[in-house]
């Protein structure tokens, strides 16, 4: 079995990705399948929950983001 260590790193990155419990901004949107422009949109507006712990960066719970 050869893989391109390019697929192995693409493989270890969804990994770490299903088992992490809070997201960056990018991340949420790609979990989403969200347009990054529409999350900041429910961002702005209080629409879904999120998380600005040092007033500029967006993160979120995965588990928020599924229920």
């Amino acid at each position: 079995m050869n893989k391109t260590l390019e697929t192995r790193v693409e493989e270890l990155e969804q990994i770490v990705f299903i088992n992490k419990n809070v997201l960056s901004f990018e991340e949420a949107s790609r979990f989403l399948n969200l347009s990054k422009s529409y999350l900041y949109k429910l961002t702005s507006g209080n629409l879904i929950p999120h998380y600005k712990p040092q007033g500029k960066m967006l993160y979120f719970e995965k588990t928020e983001l599924e229920a």
